[in-house]
């Protein structure tokens, strides 16, 4: 691969190119607490898809990353100023379009990889893989692919202690003073079973949170977000490796 950038690629080389992997990396415009930018989830997934796949083709893997789609679901959030939404039927809309594209491209393997935890693509893949028999559909959320404990001392999940320290170490110019930035306190459901994880209500954000923030940010380092986008972009490239080389007939030991 010349380019494993889409968005830097050129008709020239592209052509050419023999590609096996589709990645589109999904992120979300949201507030995320005081110190972090709207466009966070969208800058992560975009710098850990381009570390991800330029691994992954250095080690023979055919892939190409797709430009990063900014919008994610975010109904719980519709009352946070400048917070954009796609509902889920939107994204399938979308997403049927870009593996239409995709696919018409002779590209039969294609991967989400996903930086919000509101995006849930799992149901719509259910339905476009009826649609799309001969594709080989898949999704991923990078925030999963490591244990976050091994890395971090604060639980969080949105411009927490991780998220801070990863644009530390990706963005450093994005991220305020940790001075300025909220505690990140989070309150629980009232009801016992949504907080055990088998049982689920749509959180509202502005009622669970006041600074927008999950999770407690004031010990994030940029060698903790370093160490940790290493480790996910390592778990991540060894998945594009394996989906770019494996055969449909194969897919199943």
């Amino acid at each position: 691969m010349k380019n494993s950038l889409l968005s830097q690629s050129y008709w020239a080389n592209i052509q050419s190119e023999e590609i096996k992997l589709a990645i589109l990396p999904w992120g979300a415009t949201e507030a995320h607490n005081y110190h972090l930018p709207y466009g966070t989830d969208n800058y992560e997934t975009e710098a850990i898809g381009q570390n991800s796949v330029q691994l992954a083709n250095k080690s023979g893997a055919k892939a190409i990353l797709l430009p990063v789609l900014p919008f994610g679901v975010n109904t719980g959030q519709s009352d946070i100023k400048l917070t954009i939404n796609l509902n889920p039927s939107t994204q399938k809309i979308i997403l049927e379009d870009v593996i239409q594209s995709v696919k018409n491209s002779g590209i039969n393997k294609f991967l989400i990889l996903n930086g919000h935890g509101g995006n849930d693509f799992r149901q719509i893949l259910r339905e476009l893989g009826v649609k799309f028999p001969d594709m080989l559909l898949a999704t991923c959320n990078w925030y999963q692919s490591v244990n976050k404990p091994d890395f971090f001392e604060n639980e969080g999940d949105h411009a927490d202690e991780m998220e801070t320290s990863l644009m530390m170490h990706i963005h450093p110019e994005m991220v305020h003073p940790l001075n300025e930035a909220g505690e990140g306190k989070v309150k629980k459901f009232s009801i016992e079973a949504l907080n055990e994880n088998w049982a689920w209500a749509e959180r509202k954000w502005s009622q669970v949170t006041k600074d927008t923030g999950i999770g407690n940010p004031h010990k994030a380092s940029k060698e903790k977000g370093e160490n940790y986008f290493n480790a996910v972009c390592g778990k991540i490239s060894k998945l594009i490796i394996d989906f770019s080389r494996i055969e449909e007939n194969e897919f199943y030991l």
